[in-house]
């Protein structure tokens, strides 16, 4: 007899992408066939509001669990959401990128108890190069979805993300991770983007 497990889904792509509307409108249709589902962010993200995963134009949100990033297994949650999570068929995850190479483990853990997982967040950092947990996602995911935005600078299909500090492309040495929108980022195409010196 063949083992149950849950299914992976990975949805990526560049900022602004439509990547947590998505993900927001998967679980909207799970709610409305009256299916239980659970919603995570990482406690690093805290825009817009903290136990709500929100687009960026605020158009779409559903209340969600913050955990922390450095998340390695199951049990670590609070019994109250453990038990949501076992009660439920699917676990969204937004912002995947955030969460370190422990949370494989636990997105391990989820499947492994038969739970369909499914995880939103960045391909790309900044810098162009692999951000976080997510090459190993996307490598693992049994179902891959890549969304595109369109470049601020010329209107083609965009992949890359662009940080911008006063205006003008961030420094290879920024932080990895800063927390932000409009203000902060644009997607671009790989032809307007610009790399970091």
């Amino acid at each position: 007899m063949k083992r149950k497990v849950g299914r992976l889904v990975v949805i990526t792509g560049c900022m602004f992408s439509g990547k947590t509307e998505e993900l927001l409108r998967r679980a909207k249709r799970d709610l409305i066939a009256k299916k239980k589902i659970v919603l995570l962010k990482p406690k690093l993200d805290t825009r817009y509001e903290k136990n709500e995963i929100v687009t960026h134009y605020r158009t779409l949100r559903l209340p969600c669990y913050r955990i922390n990033h450095e998340i390695t297994k199951f049990s670590s949650l609070s019994k109250e959401l453990q038990q949501k999570i076992l009660l439920a068929e699917k676990v969204y995850i937004d912002e995947g990128q955030f969460f370190s190479q422990s949370f494989l483990k636990f997105v391990q853990e989820l499947i492994e108890i038969e739970k369909d997982v499914i995880v939103v967040g960045l391909d790309l950092d900044f810098r162009a190069e692999p951000f976080g947990s997510m090459p190993i996602l996307l490598a693992l995911a049994d179902e891959v979805i890549k969304l595109h935005a369109v470049c601020v600078v010329c209107g083609k299909e965009a992949t890359r993300t662009q940080r911008l500090i006063n205006g003008k492309p961030a420094k290879k040495d920024s932080p990895l991770i800063l927390i932000g929108g409009e203000e902060t980022y644009e997607a671009r195409c790989s032809q307007c983007y610009e790399p970091p010196c």
